[in-house]
């Protein structure tokens, strides 16, 4: 079977090899790679999570409550469904012998646990042999962390609590660790029995009880764990449990994943989108070159709309070719990914190939060479066969409205592709809205630098004059330049501005604003002693306590929780909150709607709710939100709503309940202490020593530590993001390389003529200089606008922040365009210095 005629001279094209398609090739390849390789990674990380559900979770099945136990009641209907064990979690304060204080998470245990996956200890023995070693001291196993942050080693003793524990052993791997969520503090594992003689379970105590089961002699069925959870509900329909399935272990982490997943593809998008401007250069560039070839074929009597078709066949097979190399990247970099991140990731990821993702990344990468080489196909369309009597380097016109309607028509399959696929289709929309905005000022912004360059009086400096007329003659680099530069540092910038604003947020509010230390777990009998003992330590601190619960809303004017429409505030009915209730509106809040409860008291069961998750979760005044608390299910109306102002981290809840609500229901109490100007580290040590002595069952946070970790945990990951959107920089130096090369002939035939007329090399060069840091600095100056415009929609708009502009990240962009710019643009430039005018004269 013969090959259709169109491809047979394809192919024989391409027999010249890929001279000048190697930029093409490498900016489809890495666009393809990074969206493959990200859509492989997480679809891995997935497949993980789903195989690993039962003991990311702890069982098949897992009951949690806040607060109290199961009752006599539930605990016998749970040990009838299966095998079952109990863990009790909670944050404490360690006590080593030198006096440092150490926040540490604690885990209860007994002796079924783990159900499923296997708890790995530095001594290889298993966790029942080293707590059968009890004798007066309470054996504990700890993270290696504890050992470095509170300078203990195996066989020390320190205090938790009310008890003096060893450290048995060193934990090398906990298989449910994340459904405890977040961790501010290293783990320490105990024998759940000795939780009670610690003091640190007491009436109101934050304490999260876990009840998971697992089959009794195989993993339970899908059927027996919906049968299982359906019988729970009817047998208990108060009870106020969280309940999860091994379908369900570790949901924010998978939320994580996909929105990272989601991010990093529209990095890739955004690299594809900077290499679609050279793959746009390549194809111009080598139609410059077939201009006698194209015009010979219609001279011959081929059609216009053969020879269109002929170099798109041959940019979509050297597109194919970026494309298997992209795919094969895409492959192979996950798992090699996964070996060097072994230590960070929380799950072992499983890996094999994920044809679904890498058939999107092809589609993509194809989509994208087809969007960005139709319009310079148009001046193939467009040449004569006069052009076979002329050589002109300078570029042919397109190929007019046919050509703009069919790229016009590939971009939208491009869009709407990007859109369909996303985790978040709204968010790809605002993508697509803004990379298109972008493409569409720059592009305005470049015809506005040639027309500026243009109108400029004419300068004495001969260096200066040919900066200039570069830049706005016909065939100048400064599209291309704004273009590809301009939307990667507007990326750059963008993320560089909202990592820095959230560390700002988290780190220069604090001395004016946020409390120096957090106390939970004060029990209603030790709290005047308490806030006296922090009132004479931390004289002219201030010392605030609130009471505390905690309840999870389970409806809303009679409708579910997990049924009220999901909005940008669910995760309020996700998972229990903090609760509070106050007989007078707490200092810092201000009513906005509605009316306060009356000092004498409530007449029914009222509560107020924060504003701004009010208005999002679309609640009112005159709502009814069910709540349970307890066990206990509680039915309050919304009487008003205030702001909350949660940057400032003081005590602050989601839902104020009259005094009423609550009156006589067990709790505890929080407080605060606030230095005027900021502790100084000596005095809150000195207060984390005394408070630690006369209450050890109080839990301290001192908030400096805790901002200080999680500004780490973002500052890794803001690494980690940039990295990656380092990615569309790579493609704009391709694209400028390309670029470059593209513009070589040209480049050659200005610099003999100039040659011939007396021009130097050193004025030459310092002409291509200026031209190119004049282009890079205008790129910069786009990048820095575009990406505070960015960085301000996101920290204000999304994250609700304040945002303070950081000139470090500006004059990086200017820096990094301007070396970029120039550095590249010399290199392709020597070349063109070198060639001697003899040689090209004679060919002209």
């Amino acid at each position: 079977m013969r090959l259709p005629l169109v491809v047979r001279f394809a192919l024989r094209e391409m027999r010249g090899g890929l001279r000048g398609f190697y930029v093409f090739i490498a900016c489809i390849a890495l666009g393809t790679g990074t969206i493959a390789a990200v859509n492989s990674l997480a679809s891995g990380l997935g497949d993980s999570i789903r195989a690993e559900g039962q003991a990311l979770l702890g069982g098949d099945i897992a009951f949690s409550l806040i607060h109290r136990r199961a009752s006599e009641d539930e605990l016998s209907f749970l040990e009838k469904a299966g095998r079952l064990t109990t863990v009790a979690t909670l944050r404490a304060m360690a006590r080593p012998p030198d006096g440092r204080q150490t926040l540490v998470e604690v885990k209860g245990v007994d002796d079924a646990y783990p159900l499923y996956g296997d708890l790995e200890l530095r001594s290889g023995r298993p966790l029942a042999a080293d707590f059968a070693d009890a004798g007066e001291v309470i054996p504990v196993v700890v993270d290696a962390s504890l050992l470095t942050t509170a300078g203990l080693s195996i066989g020390d003793e320190f205090g938790l609590g009310r008890l003096t524990v060893r450290v048995a052993d060193v934990i090398t791997r906990e298989p449910d660790k994340l459904s405890g969520g977040i961790a501010f503090g290293p783990r320490v594992l105990m024998p759940i029995e000795a939780l009670d003689a610690s003091g640190l379970v007491a009436t109101g105590s934050l304490v999260r009880w876990g009840y998971r089961i697992a089959g009794t002699d195989r993993p339970m069925s899908e059927a027996e764990i919906e049968a299982t959870i359906a019988a729970a509900r009817e047998a208990f329909p108060t009870a106020g449990w969280r309940i999860e399935t091994r379908n369900e272990a570790a949901p924010q982490l998978r939320r994580s994943i996909d929105s990272f997943a989601q991010f990093l593809t529209l990095v890739g998008l955004t690299s594809l989108a900077v290499g679609g401007v050279g793959v746009a250069n390549a194809v111009r560039a080598y139609l410059a070159r077939k201009r006698t070839s194209i015009a010979t074929f219609r001279s011959l009597g081929a059609s216009r709309g053969f020879v269109v078709r002929l170099y798109l066949v041959q940019i979509m097979m050297l597109a194919s070719i970026g494309v298997v190399a992209g795919l094969l990247l895409g492959a192979v970099g996950p798992p090699i990914a996964a070996f060097a991140l072994r230590d960070f990731l929380p799950v072992s990821a499983l890996f094999s190939i994920f044809p679904a993702d890498l058939l999107l990344a092809a589609v993509y990468g194809l989509l994208t060479a087809v969007t960005f080489a139709l319009w310079p196909l148009g001046r193939a369309y467009a040449i004569r066969p006069s052009a076979l009597f002329r050589d002109d380097p300078a570029p042919v016109a397109g190929g007019g409205r046919i050509f703009l309607a069919l790229t016009s028509v590939s971009a939208a399959l491009l869009c709407g592709l990007a859109i369909a696929a996303a985790y978040d289709p709204l968010l790809a929309l605002f993508y697509v809205l803004g990379a298109g905005a972008v493409f569409v000022v720059l592009r305005v912004i470049a015809g506005a630098i040639m027309a500026a360059a243009r109108q400029l009086p004419r300068s004495r400096s001969v260096v200066v004059r040919l900066a200039v007329a570069n830049i706005h003659r016909r065939g100048a680099l400064t599209p291309t330049v704004t273009l590809s530069l301009g939307l990667s540092l507007t990326l750059l910038v963008t993320l560089a501005l909202v990592d820095g604003n959230l560390r700002h947020t988290l780190t220069s509010s604090l001395p004016a604003e946020a409390p120096s230390f957090f106390f939970i777990d004060i029990q209603n009998e030790e709290l005047d002693g308490f806030l006296q003992l922090l009132n004479d330590v931390a004289q002219g601190g201030d010392v605030r306590s609130q009471p505390m619960l905690r309840g999870r809303i389970v409806a809303i004017n009679g409708v579910a929780a997990e049924d009220w429409p999901e909005t940008e505030a669910s995760w309020v009915l996700r998972g229990d909150r903090g609760i509070t209730y106050a007989a007078e509106l707490p200092a810092d809040s201000r009513l906005v709607a509605g009316r306060w409860w009356p000092p004498e008291g409530a007449e029914g069961n009222e509560v107020s709710f924060a504003a701004g998750l009010a208005e999002e979760l679309g609640v009112g005044v005159g709502d009814r939100l069910r709540v349970n608390v307890l066990g206990r299910e509680v039915e309050a109306t919304i009487t008003n709503l205030r702001t909350v102002d949660w940057e400032t981290l003081s005590i602050n809840f989601v839902m104020v309940f009259s005094p009423n609500v609550f009156a006589g229901a067990p709790h505890a109490h929080l407080a605060t202490l606030t230095f005027p100007e900021g502790g100084e580290d000596a005095l809150e040590l000195a207060v984390l020593k005394r408070v630690s002595e006369a209450y050890p069952t109080v839990t301290s946070i001192r908030v400096k530590e805790a901002l200080e970790a999680v500004n780490g945990v973002i500052s890794d990951l803001a690494l980690a993001v940039r990295a990656a959107a380092g990615v569309t920089l790579l493609s704009a130096m391709l694209v400028l390389a390309g670029t470059l090369a593209a513009s070589h002939r040209s480049r050659i035939y200005d610099a003999v003529i100039l040659k011939t007329l007396g021009a130097r090399r050193r004025v030459l060069l310092e002409a291509y200089s200026l031209e190119y840091a004049l282009l890079g600095l205008a790129s910069a100056v786009f990048g820095v606008l575009a990406g505070t415009a960015g960085a301000v929609a996101i920290t204000v708009g999304l994250m609700d922040l304040s945002f303070v502009f950081l000139p470090v990240s500006a004059i990086g962009a200017v820096v990094v365009a301007v070396v970029v710019t120039v550095g590249l643009g010399l290199v392709g430039t020597w070349r063109a210095l070198n060639e001697a005018p003899a040689a090209v004269l004679r060919d002209l």
